[in-house]
């Protein structure tokens, strides 16, 4: 836990502008304490964010288990090639909490590679979704939709890495960004295999030690570069199987190079039947209701951070990665847009006022500081990047001292002046004190 107001006289002692603002400050260290003590009272994050370990499908002494969260449902059934697809015959159990649960006897009643959905009902209407814990989607040729895969090979992946991960902690990564399908020379779509083969030695002979991996997670529509995702476990399918990302890592590490994830808790796909959008048939569940549930500028949806259901379900997706995928840290995407109710759009943040105020989402930086702890507890050398417009302040600071725990803040604005200048200016003709005033804002 957090001493709120020793954390203040830290920050109030690197910047004493902030000062008016401690009230502000206070009231989100204290809801920072009261969010982790109702996730974990034993304090460690870690021990809890385990909710791919208890939904989804897993193996049991006698079979299977499957489990959903799905708090608006009246009704559930799980079909695929399992049943013949049969919508109706196999039905799960309200167990409590939202939760449900349906349990399949017999090894075989279940296996790899198989294709499953959910159909849930609601006020008497019953419509089609993928469970929210899918390890892996592929896309459906007849409906040119996604659907779930239930993904358990039995021969598991062996990682080589052992020796990176003991020593793996680059204190100051060059990074270099790479979307895996665009990575290629040819036209169409790459894969993590030729990523691994093609690409890792020219990035490492350029002297770069980190990759940032852009549209890891799934996302229905390619042309959105991956920034709306609609399962969060599941790597995409167009790039390859889980194991070949495992591969590219493994690769990766063994010849010293980091692997970020570019991780999109920011926002996520608003398609009904794809995504975690109105997973239950209500506008709620993972996110916000009414207008603030929906991004007006990217038409997306917006996250319920003051949900303790919505907290252990990103908190367990990092630790998913971090552990399923051995990836050594994240870059946070659209820090700005999950911070502030308005987006951050239209606003200069030209005085710290900007950053205190009702137009700040408490619950948001409260989570933020929470997946920075939780991070650090499973891996204490991964590290993290806030890709944050505003320049919130203490976003790079340790939460006992009143930040968030980021190591690091990507300002867009940075690269954006560069191509900027570089297209619409000569050389001769840049600003020099416009660029010292981005480069130090």
């Amino acid at each position: 836990m957090i001493n709120a107001d020793k954390a203040i006289n830290n920050l109030l002692k690197k910047d004493g502008m902030l000062k008016p603002y401690s009230e502000d400050i206070k009231l989100r260290l204290e809801l920072y304490n009261k969010k982790r003590k109702a996730l974990s009272k034993k304090g460690a994050l870690s021990d809890v964010a385990n909710g791919h370990m208890y939904f989804g499908f897993h193996r049991t002494e006698n079979g299977w288990v499957f489990r959903e969260w799905l708090p608006g449902a009246d009704a559930v059934w799980l079909y695929g090639d399992f049943n013949g697809w049969n919508r109706y015959s196999h039905p799960l159990e309200n167990i409590g909490e939202g939760v449900w649960e349906i349990k399949l006897e017999g090894e075989n009643a279940l296996s790899h590679g198989q294709f499953v959905k959910l159909i849930v009902g609601r006020d008497g209407i019953s419509f089609e979704r993928i469970p929210a814990y899918i390890r892996r989607t592929v896309m459906d040729s007849m409906t040119n939709r996604l659907c779930g895969q239930i993904w358990m090979p039995k021969e598991q992946f062996v990682w080589t890495d052992s020796d990176f991960r003991k020593k793996r902690r680059n204190n100051s990564p060059l990074v270099y960004e790479a979307h895996i399908g665009m990575a290629q020379e040819y036209e169409g779509i790459g894969s993590f295999c030729e990523f691994a083969d093609k690409n890792l030695s020219w990035i490492s002979d350029m002297g770069y030690n980190t990759i940032q991996l852009m549209a890891i997670a799934e996302h229905p529509y390619y042309a959105s570069f991956g920034y709306q995702v609609t399962n969060f476990f599941a790597p995409s399918h167009r790039f390859g199987t889980p194991e070949d990302l495992k591969y590219l890592i493994n690769k990766a590490h063994n010849m010293g190079i980091s692997v970020l994830l570019d991780v999109v808790h920011s926002h996520a796909c608003k398609n009904d039947g794809e995504g975690l959008s109105r997973q239950d048939g209500t506008e709620e569940g993972y996110f916000l209701s009414g207008q603030r549930g929906y991004h007006p500028a990217w038409e997306t949806r917006c996250f319920d951070y003051g949900k303790n259901e919505v907290l252990h379900f990103l908190l367990s997706n990092l630790k998913y990665w971090l552990e399923e995928f051995h990836f050594d840290g994240f870059r946070f995407d659209g820090i700005t847009s999950m911070l502030y109710w308005d987006h951050g759009l239209g606003r200069a943040f030209g005085g710290y006022e900007d950053y205190f105020n009702g137009n700040v989402d408490v619950d948001a930086l409260v989570y933020l500081g929470l997946a920075n702890d939780m991070i650090k507890e499973i891996h204490p050398d991964a590290f993290t990047i806030a890709e944050d417009m505003s320049g919130m302040p203490g976003m790079c600071l340790e939460e006992e001292d009143g930040g968030f725990g980021f190591d690091y803040r990507l300002s867009m604005g940075i690269p954006d002046m560069w191509i900027k200048l570089i297209k619409e200016h000569s050389m001769e003709n840049w600003d020099v004190m416009y660029i010292w005033s981005e480069l130090t804002g």
